[in-house]
């Protein structure tokens, strides 16, 4: 049978393909701005005949109706970072939160420890040959999907063809549903134009050498840093996701990916967070390879590249180094996502960078703290962090006491803080 005959007669309705899920099962869903819409309105209008169906996930990019209190008992999200969608759930115990980090994400299921009964996933129409692209998510999503036992796959004439380890046969997918929507959207903040955030940037961009690899994390602090990468020579990109602000860069010539000791000449991604034109831009470019995640965030692979960059946030960072970037204090925010991989493999990396970055204050307290609050997650520990900058300036914590750690990192807190941080050292006797 050719697999134009077996892509015909795997051919259902969302609603039926939703059918076929049975109650105490595992699904997972694919995410970020790649969520199967179709099928997940018809699995929720189904739910009511499901119970204990368990939906695992990791960033998912639009309405969650598949949260709503009307259906606890029959559908519950597990989720592996907490996005805003499904924070309130989390919030309320009517869904759960599997701490992860990113390069293990997909091995929790393809190693069994969570198995997968079905996958709903979201593909680009296939190939001559018989492959669809997982488009704009393969990350997280390829090894998960197949180690599902059933795979129901949304077929959309607009998802883009991204090239990479980044393919799955028709004769995997266990029912297809054609579909022909716009991705959702998600465009870099007007946040990162700010005075506090462009300053930031500039701090980073004084860290960041020519021929230096990126990788950048989601928010306004990288969408700023990509603006003043201009005046820099042979950048490359290894990165868990990038967003548009990479293709004014490929234009400009300044990301020539040239001088990379790991796949030179590629963009290795795992997945894309952006706008139409990013999705038109990536389409069978040959100069994007996405691949799974347990590849692209493993920190030893990411050590291959030598001048190794990675730039993430934080909400504090106590006097010691300690990181926390998931939680405000015991509540859940977020996850650990791509930032202990990547700040340990570019630790690791010949001549690498790793920065920890974020403004001195939020909502007039400062961000910067003497300790964390109690119950604060530590995302990145005092014994990885090197570079922290703020709009400040730079502190470099490696290799350095407690004393020092704490005087240069209250060099960088916002001046109104900054004599009652020296008071609390003295107590903490850091200085």
């Amino acid at each position: 049978m050719s697999w134009i005959n077996q892509y015909e007669n795997r051919v259902v309705s969302a609603e039926e393909a939703v059918q076929h899920i049975h109650s105490n099962q595992r699904l997972f869903i694919t995410g970020n701005c790649s969520v199967p819409q179709k099928v997940l309105a018809a699995l929720v209008d189904y739910a009511p005949h499901l119970e204990n169906v368990e939906i695992c996930q990791a960033l998912t990019v639009g309405p969650a109706d598949y949260v709503k209190p009307e259906l606890q008992g029959h559908l519950r999200v597990n989720t592996m970072f907490i996005s805003p969608n499904v924070r309130k759930a989390v919030h309320e115990g009517r869904a759960d939160f599997t701490p992860v980090l990113l390069s293990e994400f997909p091995l929790l299921f393809k190693r069994k420890i969570l198995p997968i009964d079905v996958a709903l996933i979201h593909v680009s129409p296939p190939d001559e040959h018989g492959f669809c692209s997982f488009g704009i998510e393969v990350g997280l999503t390829k090894s998960v999907a197949e180690s599902a036992t059933t795979i129901i796959a949304e077929v959309n004439q607009q998802m883009p063809r991204t090239l990479g380890d980044s393919f799955i046969h028709v004769s995997r997918l266990t029912y297809l549903v054609p579909t022909d929507y716009e991705l959702p959207e998600l465009p870099m903040g007007a946040e990162g134009e700010s005075a506090i955030y462009q300053k930031i940037a500039t701090y980073i961009s004084e860290l960041i050498p020519d021929g230096a690899t990126m990788q950048m994390g989601i928010g306004a602090i990288p969408d700023a840093v990509l603006k003043h990468l201009f005046g820099k020579k042979d950048l490359g990109i290894h990165t868990e996701m990038f967003s548009d602000g990479v293709i004014d860069l490929v234009d400009a010539g300044v990301v020539t990916n040239s001088r990379k000791t790991l796949h030179p000449g590629k963009i290795i991604a795992g997945f894309i967070l952006g706008t139409k034109r990013l999705y038109k831009w990536v389409d069978d470019n040959p100069i994007i390879e996405l691949h799974p995640t347990e590849y692209v965030n493993d920190p030893f692979i990411i050590a291959q590249n030598d001048k190794m960059v990675a730039i993430n946030s934080a909400i504090e960072v106590d006097l010691t180094g300690q990181v926390c970037a998931d939680s405000i204090g015991h509540r859940l925010f977020s996850g650990v996502g791509g930032q202990l991989d990547f700040i340990y493999g570019s630790s690791r990396s010949k001549g690498g960078v790793p920065i920890i970055a974020l403004p001195s204050t939020a909502k007039d307290i400062s961000r910067i703290v003497a300790t964390l609050k109690p119950g604060a997650g530590v995302v990145t520990t005092r014994n990885h962090v090197h570079y922290v900058v703020t709009e400040y300036g730079i502190a470099d914590l490696y290799g350095k006491t407690i004393r020092q750690r704490a005087q240069e990192l209250i060099n960088i807190a916002h001046p109104q803080f900054r004599e009652e941080l020296t008071r609390q050292a003295k107590e903490l006797n850091y200085t």
